[in-house]
């Protein structure tokens, strides 16, 4: 007797290969796996690094931090004008600018990458067939199709890395936007130094010319003294050279002042034309070497580049995030809906729908290693922002005491100068007055006026490096910008928003 094999239900075969293949998927899941894989970067506190020693106590004070015009305090209105207009118009800032752009246009296809498409499409078509591969009807006549067509897909961010690599764009845009901070407070500084050498360039050409004409009077009394016998050729020789001399470091003070000017009128962005029209500086005294006592803490807030490491790490740490996602199952959503005929009468009829879709999961297995690869890269590109944060950290407190020990270093320089020059001028007064109750003769007035026009050009230095420490120190505590670090920017926006960066 035969026996009738009894068939299983039709959907029964459906189940148990989906059911085996999400069992084979679950057992091959761990062929692609993170372990072993972890940054090693530890970013420094920053009230770790002690400073309060080397700043000193009569510098540590209740003083704020700079204005966001700090260089108004060196006094001159033509500097403040000159600051402005390099902010408005040098194209030095356009490249920090673009690259503001470029990241947020980054950001934005991070963004849309998370989002669901829908697209549109149209097409007509016209195909003959050759008889000599189909008869007919087919062979050798014209057809006609028309298709419209909706194409949807998605892919639902499970794991959040898509949401990470936003996150991580937002980061480094956010970054280029404090970049382009500092390099407003670059440009600023660099126009105050420039200004600051021409006037010094301005008084050693003074300087200069006062010791030629001094120079000059001693020739002529020493000629006056040969021809009357009462002196060989060396002092008037020796004169001359003088002359020389003095002339050569004026004409170098001149030059000085003419590749000055060009310098300041390319920061400004202007031809050399400009240069011409900024006249002689007229600085106020340079203002004292106060800091704030809330450092080191506080200058995380203040020192843009700082700031910026701070973005890149906190980039960096959600690049870590996307990479570890991408060992994740994924969920690839695509649906196709349209119409189909072959003429325009048929196109809407029922009989023309044409729809295609559905849910295909994917997961990797084996990749020969890129995955982790990726992940590892991710990891070291962390590694190098806390690295980078940690090196501007240092370098940051490092410049803040710099420019203070040179500040106070220099006000005791010119203390001790301007006593010297004091005494020089009080020995020239003598040497004048004993020459006009006939007890001494020019010849000693020159004489003790050497001394007093170096120690005039010694002072014009210190006051010139006094003035650069000024610059430096404004400029190391942050310049008056204020940057929106990673912690200000989550407890003001529950989600990453370029539209709430600050503007630069």
């Amino acid at each position: 007797m035969a026996v009738q094999r009894q068939r299983p239900p039709r959907g029964l075969p459906f189940v148990l290969s989906v059911s085996g293949a999400a069992a084979v998927l679950l057992v091959l899941a761990g062929c692609a796996s993170t372990r072993g894989l972890a940054p090693e970067g530890r970013a420094i506190e920053a009230d770790s690094l002690a400073a309060s020693r080397s700043l000193g106590t009569p510098a540590l004070s209740d003083a704020a931090f700079p204005a966001r015009d700090w260089w108004t305090t060196l006094g001159d209105p033509q500097l403040d004008a000159l600051i402005d207009e390099a902010l408005r118009d040098s194209p030095s800032l356009a490249v920090a600018d673009a690259r503001v752009r470029q990241a947020s246009a980054q950001a934005g296809l991070a963004d849309a990458a998370r989002r669901p498409t829908l697209g549109a499409s149209a097409r007509e078509s016209l195909v003959r067939l050759p008889e000599t591969l189909a008869p007919e009807p087919l062979g050798g006549d014209v057809n006609a199709s028309t298709v419209l067509m909706l194409d949807f897909k998605w892919s639902p961010d499970l794991w959040g890395g898509k949401r990470a690599k936003y996150e991580a764009a937002v980061g480094q845009a956010r970054a280029a936007q404090v970049d382009a901070q500092a390099a407003r407070l670059t440009l600023s500084s660099n126009v105050a130094r420039g200004y600051i050498a021409l006037a010094q360039a301005y008084e050693m050409l003074d300087v200069a010319e006062r010791e030629q004409a001094r120079a000059s009077h001693l020739r002529d009394l020493a000629g006056q003294r040969v021809e009357a016998g009462l002196d060989n050729q060396l002092q008037l020789r020796q004169s001359e050279s003088t002359i020389a001399t003095a002339r050569q470091q004026a004409q170098s003070a001149q030059q000085q002042i003419e590749a000055l000017r060009n310098a300041l009128a390319a920061l400004l962005g202007k031809g050399p034309d400009r240069g011409l029209d900024i006249t002689r500086p007229h600085l106020l005294d340079a203002p004292s070497p106060n800091v704030p006592g809330v450092l080191p803490s506080e200058l995380l807030g203040h020192r843009a580049d700082v700031v910026a490491a701070r973005w890149r790490v906190e980039a960096a740490s959600r690049g870590i995030d996307a990479s570890k996602a991408a060992f994740k199952p994924s969920i690839n959503l695509n649906a196709l809906v349209g119409l189909a005929s072959s003429g325009l009468s048929e196109l809407f009829s029922g009989d023309a729908l044409l729809g295609f879709g559905g849910p295909a999961i994917s997961l990797p297995i084996f990749d020969g290693g890129a995955l982790r690869s990726q992940l590892a890269k991710s990891d070291a590109d962390y590694d190098l922002a806390v690295a980078s944060y940690n090196q501007a950290l240092v370098g940051a407190l490092h410049e803040v005491t710099d420019a203070v020990q040179a500040a106070r270093s220099l006000d005791a320089q010119i203390a001790s100068a301007t006593q010297a020059r004091d005494a020089a001028q009080a020995a020239l007064q003598l040497a004048d007055a004993r020459y006009r109750a006939g007890l001494g003769t020019q010849l000693d007035v020159l004489s003790a006026q050497r001394p007093l026009l170096q120690l005039e050009q010694q002072l014009a230095s210190l006051r010139a490096q006094r003035y650069v420490a000024t610059v430096d120190l404004d400029r190391a505590l942050g310049g008056g910008v204020a940057p929106v670090g990673p912690e200000a920017a989550s407890e003001s926006h529950s989600s990453p928003d370029l539209a709430g960066a600050p503007t630069p």
